[in-house]
This record gives structure tokens, sequence and C-alpha cells, in this order.
């Protein structure tokens, strides 16, 4: 949808961010603006664009056509090239993979820009240019999310959620500078070309990656007599504006250099300095091209020379300064610059700098107004091998400078400020920098952690284990990494990564490795021993050992009751979250649906007070909201039950098996059945996409939109019962504890709609009935039963009626329903009616007011 011409750029990324109902807060932090600007910006478009509410515009956010995202440019001009333009442009309307192929050096980077620039309408689905220069292996798919603007939705793979967002229609991603990274990136475009069929790749490359598909295209070095001249003159003109017009100086320098564009950059920013004949000579005495030979560097044989050549010509203090840089792999400001270089002060550097940029050794950008240098990475790696026995000491600076930004950047997190657009920004440095520093390590978890990249966080909390000198560190870093393992619904991992922990007897190790094995039903990590694991508990009083036996003994109230009360003494706040849980699940079985609902309000409320980028604390958060909306769908608190659903606030929030689920019961439920609809396709599509992983909690929700279908008539109810069981892995629905109650309540609900008085002559009334092992939809599908009962004209119809009394307000509204039924009372239907509109069951209250007339 287009939107009105007036709406200025800053408004228009206000409304791309409103995309997926974020806050306010969660936009500001996003742009680095105040939440004042976000909401003045936020009023303007709901003025321009003529719309109701921020929900309406978050909607028009997702129509919008994606973007193309590109880094900045170089900011020079584009020469010659029209040939290799024109090819790559051809290759790539007839090739989805094609690799542009060269030595360093040639322009493969700046054709590939000019290309993607000049088709990008060719993709209405945008795409990217993914700089993978600062990539280390294992973070190909981190760097494509990232330009994508893609991110985690555990327990699907990040490689999972790319494909996802490739697969909207036709996209354009170039991978540029992929030499040292061609397995990773191999087997990323493999299924890229296989899974998002509509997306065309475009490679920088040293080397073909190998894939089936490939339309390899060579770029050579620029036409001597035509471009290599022109560019040699654009670029000299810019520091020497009297040899622009020297052609013969050109020529000679041109075929000295082989016509490679950088060389010829290089030597062009050199001949205001030296002049024709200076720069004659130096190209006769000390460079010697290599142009796409091998040497004992193949990567970067073909430029050796050239920067070479450019480092001799170097003053000593820039030689120094060069090569120490050359430990950055992501780029630097001054600050970073004086960290490696703590001998020489910032206004030393900082000239140095200037000249390291003016001889084309650096380029300059500007970031957020602070200004930022990086090498060509050839550059890098020549300044590297310069260092020989400088590297142990620069490389311990780099590491000094690395911890000190990632202290500093947990000091920002922690204290609510902005964080993470530095972070991304110094990422790939602080990665290369970890190596075997455990503290360094456990800060970079921390902040990866809170970034959502919760598989990445995982492994360096990992690494900060095989680091750990003591039992105190190595429990320390293995819980941190078994939570992150939990956030993505990892119970196996986190599982052993406690036992692991434990091996020494800790008992907080393996209090949570037993709590592992009974709370998380649907992660089991192996069958469930027939004492629950109760002999791997140590005899100690830790309250971490009182909670897991609570969950031993699942469902008893007392024993939950008592690690309540420990855990409250204790003060422990994440114990307490565990124990509350145990306690909910033990009276809620026992019947007590309200208390239950009570219990994860004060989850809730103490989730509100952890940190929410704390691994331990986050399983807890999440943990919390998905109980939140249980309970309240349990006892019919449907309204209560769309607002969790809609909430923004869950760490996984807009993930396909957690939060799409809730909202399709909460939906179907309320009566809201297109918005139910949506969402379970959302939730099947996306379970589908990543595999059918097993994931029975959103059996229920198969169910729950089986109703919604039923109910607004579309004939697809028995293709979700069908879901249904399929997600949860059974043939009868009576066979899986959570589906059982559903699967009978939407039989019973969708019997009672289509009067159909035969199904309860066929066991539907009594399978309503039915000894169900999980509490939250007994009420549901007794008061269906009932009301089934009651409309069949059968016999026990007043008995069933008084087995279906519960805590529940929607059954109880169902209950009045069934009883005006039973005696023809209009009244009663009225009173039913507005017991339905209290809980925002809208559909049940109007068909309760229909029969009431």
């Amino acid at each position: 949808m287009a939107g009105p011409k007036d709406v200025s750029a800053r408004e228009a990324e206000v409304l791309a961010a409103l995309a997926g109902d974020r806050s306010n807060a969660q936009i500001a932090r996003r742009l680095q603006i105040s939440i004042r600007t976000v909401e003045s910006h936020i009023s303007s478009l709901l003025r321009k664009y003529g719309v109701a509410d921020r929900h309406e515009l978050a909607a028009l956010a997702e129509a919008q056509p994606e973007g193309f995202s590109t880094p900045t440019g170089p900011g020079t001009t584009f020469v010659g090239r029209e040939q290799d333009s024109a090819e790559l442009t051809r290759a790539l309307g007839s090739n989805r993979l094609v690799s542009l192929l060269g030595p360093g050096g040639v322009g493969k980077t700046r054709l590939a820009l000019q290309v993607a620039a000049e088709i990008a309408d060719r993709y209405p689905h945008g795409g990217a240019v993914v700089d993978l220069v600062p990539v280390r292996p294992g973070f190909v798919v981190a760097a494509v999310a990232e330009s994508l603007q893609v991110t985690e939705q555990p327990p699907q793979t990040l490689t999972d959620a790319v494909l996802e967002r490739l697969k909207r229609g036709r996209t354009l991603l170039v991978l540029d500078n992929c030499e040292h990274l061609l397995d990773d990136v191999a087997g990323l475009v493999a299924r890229i070309l296989t899974e998002a069929t509509e997306t065309a790749v475009l490679v920088t490359s040293r080397e073909r990656l190998g894939v089936a598909g490939e339309r390899p295209l060579q770029l050579g070095p620029l036409a001597l007599g035509t471009e290599a001249e022109q560019l040699f003159r654009d670029r000299a003109a810019l520091v020497a504006p009297d040899l622009a017009d020297d052609s013969q100086l050109a020529q000679k320098v041109c075929a000295e250099l082989d016509g490679v564009p950088l060389a010829i950059e290089l030597a062009a920013a050199r001949a205001g300095s030296l002049g024709p004949d200076g720069l004659l000579a130096a190209l006769d005495d000390r460079l010697r091209l290599l142009s796409g030979g091998r040497g004992p560097d193949e990567r970067h044989s073909s430029l050796a020379h050239v920067i070479g050549w450019s480092y001799d010509l170097l003053g000593e203090d820039e030689r120094r300064l060069f090569r120490r840089l050359g430990v950055f792999v992501g780029g630097f400001d001054l600050a970073a610059a004086a960290a490696v270089s703590p001998e020489s002060t910032k206004s030393e550097l900082s000239d140095l700098l200037g000249r390291l940029t003016d001889k084309s050794l650096l380029h300059r950008t500007l970031h957020a107004g602070t200004s930022r240098w990086r090498m060509l990475e050839t550059v890098r790696v020549f300044a590297l091998e310069q260092l020989k026995d400088e590297y142990d000491e620069v490389a311990a600076l780099h590491v000094a400078w690395a911890d000190a930004v990632a202290t500093r950047l947990e000091r920002q997190l922690e204290a609510g400020e902005d964080w993470q657009q530095e972070f991304d920004l110094l990422a790939p440095d602080l990665r290369a920098a970890r190596g075997d520093v455990r503290p360094l390590a456990r800060k970079l978890a921390h902040l990866t952690f809170a970034r959502r990249r919760f598989l990445e966080a995982r492994e360096h909390y990992l690494a900060a284990a095989d680091n750990a000198v003591n039992a105190a560190e190595l429990y320390d870093d293995l819980r941190d990494a078994a939570d992150a393992a939990m956030v993505v619904a990892d119970g196996e991992h986190a599982f052993q990564l406690m036992m692991r922990a434990g091996a020494d007897g800790n008992p907080e190790a393996l209090g949570y490795a037993v709590t592992i094995l009974n709370r998380y039903e649907v992660t089991n990590p192996a069958p469930l021993p027939e004492d629950g694991g109760a002999a791997l508990l140590p005899a100690a009083p830790a309250v971490a050992v009182q909670v897991a036996r609570a969950w031993v003994d699942r469902f008893g109230v007392a024993s939950a009751e008592s690690a309540v009360s420990a855990a409250r003494r204790a003060g422990e706040p994440l114990e307490l979250m565990s124990a509350l849980d145990a306690y909910g699940i033990a009276v809620a079985a026992a019947g007590r649906l309200r208390e239950a609902e009570a219990v994860a309000k004060e989850r809730l409320a103490i989730a509100a007070t952890l940190p929410d980028h704390d691994p331990r604390a986050v399983a807890e958060i999440v943990d919390a909201f998905h109980t939140a909306s249980t309970c309240a769908v349990a006892v019919g608190d449907l309204v209560e039950a769309v607002r969790l659903a809609r909430l923004t606030d869950d760490p996984v929030h807009g993930h396909p098996y957690i939060t799409a689920p809730r909202k399709v019961r909460a939906y179907a439920l309320s009566g809201m059945f297109p918005e139910a609809v949506a969402a379970a396709d959302v939730m099947w599509n996306g379970w589908r996409a990543a595999g059918c992983p097993p994931r029975v909690w959103m059996a229920s929700a198969a169910a729950a939109a089986a109703l919604a279908h039923g109910l607004l008539g579309t004939g697809q109810e028995t293709v979700w019962q069908s879901r249904a069981l399929e997600i949860a892995r059974v043939t009868d629905a009576a066979d899986d504890p959570g589906l059982a109650a559903p699967a009978a309540f939407v039989e019973a609900r969708l019997a009672v709609h289509h009067h159909d008085t035969r199904a309860a002559v066929g066991g539907v009334v009594e399978r309503a009935f039915g000894a169900f092992p999980e509490p939250w939809w007994i009420p549901y599908a007794n008061a269906a039963g009932a009301e089934l009962a009651v409309v069949s004209g059968h016999a026990q119809a007043a008995e069933y009626l008084e087995r279906a009394v519960s805590e529940n307000a929607w059954a109880e509204a169902v209950l009045l329903r069934a009883r005006g039924r039973l005696t023809k009372d209009r009244d009663t239907l009225h009173e039913a009616a507005e017991k339905f509109g209290r809980i925002g069951s809208r559909y049940e209250q109007q068909l309760t007011l229909e029969l009431a007339r």
C-alpha cells in the first residue's frame, strides 16, 4: 500500500519499525530516539494515513514493499565496466546463483553493488548486500540475518528464519567477499536455491562455491587504453588536478599495474605527493604486481606488491600504526586505535589516521556522529603479516580493548541505556578477540543473549566453561548455557549440561537437572525414570533440591507448598518462580483453577522485576507468559487471554510455536475466528518449515483452530483435527495428555453447533466427561458435553449439568445457557448472554441472544 507523499524519512522509519506491533519503547531503542519523539511521529502517521489506531499502522507497515539493504558506497564515481555490467545483469536475469570471480582488488565488490542498485526494482521483496569481510567461520548465517533484519525465532534455527524471509517473493541477496568462508556460504546458498525458489544470489569471491547451478563470471582488470586510464585520471584529479589530463602518465601507470583497479587507485592517491617522475620511479623500482598468480598466500598475492609498495612509502610512525590496526576485523574508531597504540597521544593518532586515509590505506565512514575507519581485507591481512614479533603484544592489547568495551556495554545494558547498535558494530571484533579468555567469553555471551541470539550465546557460554578454573565457574557457565538452551526448547542439551555441572555432586546443578527432567515434558531428554530422577538428588537442604522434589512429586500440593515456602524464605526469585509453577499445576489438577490463575499472575508480576537479558531469568519469564495464558484460558478469562496474546513483552514474542498458539486459543474462544484462523496458519506453516519438530503444546491450538473453522463454516475443521493429531504424534486424541480434553471439547461444541443429536448416541457426551490427565481444558469439555446432552435430549442431561460445574467463567455461561434451553427460560438465556459478554466471548453471546429471541 502506497503511503502519503508527505511522510518524512524518519516517519517512514517509525512506520517500518511498527511492524510486529512493537511498543514505543522498543521503537525508540531501535531507532535511538526518545519515546516522546516516537509518540509524535505515530500521531502524525495516524493523521496522514487516516487510520484509527497503531494496530492498523502496524498492518500497513507489514504490507509495505520490502527495501534493499546496502552498505554506504565509497563516495567516488563508478568508472567503466559497461560490458561487464551488462553481462552480469544478463546472467542474473537467467540464473539464480551468479558468482563474480577474480583476484583481490579487481573491483568485484564495486561492480556487484552497482548492478544490484540498478536492478533492485526487479526484486519487489528487496534483499541485502552482506559484507562478509569481518565475518568468521560459523557466523555467515548471523551476518545474513542481521542484514535482512531477521531475528531468531527459537526453537526454529536462525537459518530457517533467514529462509522464511527469503521465501516471501523475488529477493536479491549479494554475498560479498566469500573466499574465506566458502564451505559456510556454499551450504547456505544450496539451501536458498532449494527452498527459497524466488531468491537470486550474487556472490563475489576469488573462488567458485561449487554449488550446483552456479553461473561463474570471471572479472578481469580494466581494459587498458580506455577504462583503466579513465579511472586513474578520475582519482588523480582528486589529489593533483594538474595531472588529470596527463594521458601519457595514465597510460604508463596503468600498463605497469595491469589495469587492476585497486592498484590504480592506490597509485593515483600518491600522484600528488610524488609527482609524475616520482610515481613512475617507484613503480619501476618497487612494485611487482602478480595478477592472478599463485604465491604462498594465494588469497592476496595479486595485490601484495601494490600494498607493499604503499607500505614502504610510509613514515615509520605511519607504518607502526598501520601494522597494529590490522588486528581489527570490523573497523575501529579513534579510541580503539589508541587502545592498541598506547605510546601515542590521541592527537598524534588522529593525524596519523588522516594520513593513512589520504593514502587510501584506510577508508573512513561516519557512524552516529563518530568517525570510524576500516581496511580493505587484503590490506588488513598484509598489515597483520608485518606485525611479526609485535603480534603477541598487539593481540593482548586487542583483547584488553575488547574486554573493556564489553564491560562498558554490559553496564549500559544493565542501566537500561542504548547499547545494541554499538554492540552490533563491534561484535565481529569481540568474537575475534574472545579466544580462550573466559571473562570476555562470558561478557560476549551475555550481550549476545540480550540481543536474542540465543544459540550463539550458548556457544560463548560453553567456550567460557572450557576455560573455567574451578567448579564454581564451571557451574555458572554451564547453568547459563543450559538456560540459553531452555529458551530455545532444547531440554536434552540443558539436561546434559546440568548433569555435567553436577558431576561433583553440586546440589544446585543436580536439582536443576531433575527439574528439567520433570517440568518440561515436551523436551524430556530420555524416558522418565520410575522415580522421576529422585535418586539423582543429593540429601542436601538446597532450595533447588526442594524445588526438584516438588517436580518429582508432580501434582502433589503439599510438596509444592513446601518448595514455595523454602524459596520465599531464601529470597531466591528464580527458584520461587519454579516452585510456584509446580504449585499452580498441583492446585489446577485438584480443580482449583482460580487459585492456579492467581499463582500464574504472581509469577507474571515477579517476571516483570527480573532482568530480561539474563539467561536464567529469561527461561522463567518465557514460561511465566506461557502459564499465564494457559491459566487465563483455563478459568475462562478470555479478555485476559486475548490481552496476553497481544503482548510484545515476551522475550520470544512473534514466535510461531509459542505466541501464535496462544493467539489461536484466545481468539477462537473469544469468537475472533478470522484472527484465530490467520494465527493458526502462521503456527502451522512455521512448524512445517522447521521440519515438524516435536512441539506438542501446539496440539491444543490446532484443536482450537478446528473449532474456529467449524463455527465459521469453512469446512476445514476435520483438516485441523487431523493436524492436531499430527502435531501430538498420536492417532487418537485420547492418547495425548495435552490434546485429549481440548479435542473432546471441540468435538462436542461442533456437534451442538450442527445440532447433531446422533453425536450423543455416538459417545461424544461420554468422551467429553473422560478422565483427562491435564486439567486446563476439562471445564470446556464438560460444559460442551453437558450442553450437547441437553440439545440431544439425553436422558441424563440434568446429571451432566451438575457434573460439569467448575471454576471456569466460559463453562459457567455455557451451563447457564444449557439450563435455559432445557427449561425454555428466556430470562436464563439473557443472563447467560450477559455472562458471555462480560468474559469477552462475542460469538457465544450473540448466539445466546438469538436463542432467547
